[in-house]
C-alpha cells in the first residue's frame, strides 16, 4: 500500500464509521496534492520528511503517508480498521447471495464520491452491479439532478460501462415524492432509468391520512419500483440501545403496503445505522402483506457500501426469504422486472 492508497484508506475506513465528514475529506484532499505531485517530488518530500510544506498536507495526513512508504501498515489504519469493522453476523449467508445495492449516491448529488470509485468499491467488495440513484432536483439541499444533468450522467454511466465491464452501473435515481404524491422528475426520464427509488424528503409531519395518499401514488406509479426509507425517521444506537433523534412520518402501513404489494413495489430495508427503516413492527407488517423487499446502504461515500451487512441481518432475524430480496436477482432479472412494471 502506497502513500496515496493509505490515504484514502483512512478515508474509507472513517466513512465506514460514520466519522466526522470534515475528517476524512482532509485524508482526500491530501491524496489529491500528493496525486497531483511528479513522482520524483513526491519520492523526494517523503525522504526529506518535507509532505507537510505541501498545502493541504497536514501532521496526521503526513505521517499516514510516512508510514505507509516506509512498507509499513499506518497506525492510524491498523486502529481504523479493528475500530470500524463491521462483523459477519447472522445474515452473512444472505450477503453471500446479494449481487448488488440499488441505493447508492455519488458527487453528482451530495455523495463524496465519484460514480467510478463508487462502482470500483463495490466491484472490489463482490457485487456484480451498483445502481446510482442520485437526487432529484426538488432536494436542492443535496444539489439534486435537473434534467440535463441527469442526461449528462447517464452519458457518463454509458462510458463508465464500457470500461469496468463485466461490472455494471445501473441507471436510477431516488427520485423526491412531492406532497400531492407525483414525482420529481419528468416521466421520460425516469422511464429511460433502470431503476427508480421513491422517498419522502419533505414535509414529513403532515397528516397521517394526507402522507398515506401521497405515498400510496407513488407506490401505484409504474415508473417506482422502490419505495426508499419509508418513514424517514433517525436514530442513533441498536437494539434495546435504540434512540429515536428524528420520529417518523405517520400513515396507514396497512395501506401503503398494500399499494406496494399490488403494484409490485419492493419495499426499501435502509441500511443505514441512523435509518434502520422500516422500524421491525412495520417490516413484519410489509412482509405479511406480501411486499418484495430492497436491501440498499443508501450509501454516500465507498465505505458506506460494506452496510449491506446490518440489513442482511434483519432480514434473517424477520426471516425473509431470499427470493423476495430484490438485489439477489441478477442485473438482468432486475431490469427485466423492473421494466416490465
Amino acid at each position: 500500500m502506497g502513500p496515496i492508497e493509505a490515504l484514502e484508506r483512512v478515508a474509507y475506513l472513517q466513512d465506514r464509521g460514520l466519522m466526522s465528514s470534515r475528517k476524512t475529506a482532509a485524508f482526500l484532499d491530501a491524496a489529491a496534492v500528493l496525486r497531483s505531485l511528479p513522482p520524483d517530488e513526491l519520492e523526494q518530500r517523503l525522504a526529506r520528511g518535507t509532505l507537510t510544506d505541501l498545502r493541504g498536507v497536514g501532521p496526521s495526513t503526513a505521517e499516514v503517508a510516512l508510514q505507509a512508504a516506509a512498507g509499513r501498515v499506518p497506525d492510524r489504519i491498523a486502529a481504523l480498521e479493528a475500530e470500524t469493522a463491521i462483523p459477519a453476523g447472522a445474515g452473512a449467508p444472505v450477503r453471500e447471495i446479494l449481487r448488488g445495492d440499488c441505493h447508492a449516491h455519488t458527487t453528482w448529488s451530495d455523495g463524496g464520491a465519484s460514480i467510478a470509485t463508487m462502482a470500483r468499491a463495490a466491484r472490489d467488495l463482490g457485487h456484480e452491479y451498483l445502481v446510482v440513484t442520485d437526487h432529484s432536483p426538488r432536494l436542492t439541499v443535496a444539489h439534486g439532478l435537473n434534467p440535463e444533468r441527469l442526461r449528462a450522467q447517464l452519458a457518463e454511466i454509458e462510458e463508465l460501462n464500457a470500461e469496468l465491464a463485466p461490472f455494471r452501473i445501473l441507471t436510477g435515481i431516488e427520485v423526491d415524492i412531492l406532497v400531492d404524491g407525483g414525482l420529481d422528475q419528468h416521466e421520460d426520464l425516469l422511464s429511460r432509468l433502470d431503476l427508480v427509488v421513491a422517498s419522502v424528503h419533505s414535509k414529513m409531519s403532515m397528516s397521517t391520512s394526507e402522507m398515506t395518499r401521497r405515498m400510496v401514488m407513488a407506490a401505484a406509479s409504474p415508473h417506482v419500483d422502490v419505495l426508499g426509507h419509508c418513514t424517514g425517521r433517525k436514530v442513533k444506537g441498536f437494539g434495546s440501545a435504540l434512540v429515536t433523534v428524528r420520529p417518523p412520518s405517520t400513515f396507514d402501513a396497512d395501506v401503503v403496503f398494500a399499494a406496494c404489494a399490488r403494484f409490485g413495489t419492493a419495499v426499501e430495508i435502509n441500511c443505514r445505522p441512523e435509518r434502520q427503516d422500516p422500524p421491525p413492527e412495520l417490516l413484519d407488517l410489509a412482509l405479511e402483506w406480501g411486499c418484495l423487499i430492497s436491501i440498499d446502504t443508501d450509501a454516500h461515500s465507498p465505505g458506506h457500501l460494506e452496510f449491506l451487512s446490518y440489513g442482511c441481518d434483519r432480514a434473517v432475524r424477520h426471516g425473509i426469504d431470499p427470493s423476495r430480496i430484490i438485489n439477489t436477482w441478477s442485473a438482468e432479472e432486475l431490469t427485466g422486472w423492473a421494466r416490465s412494471k
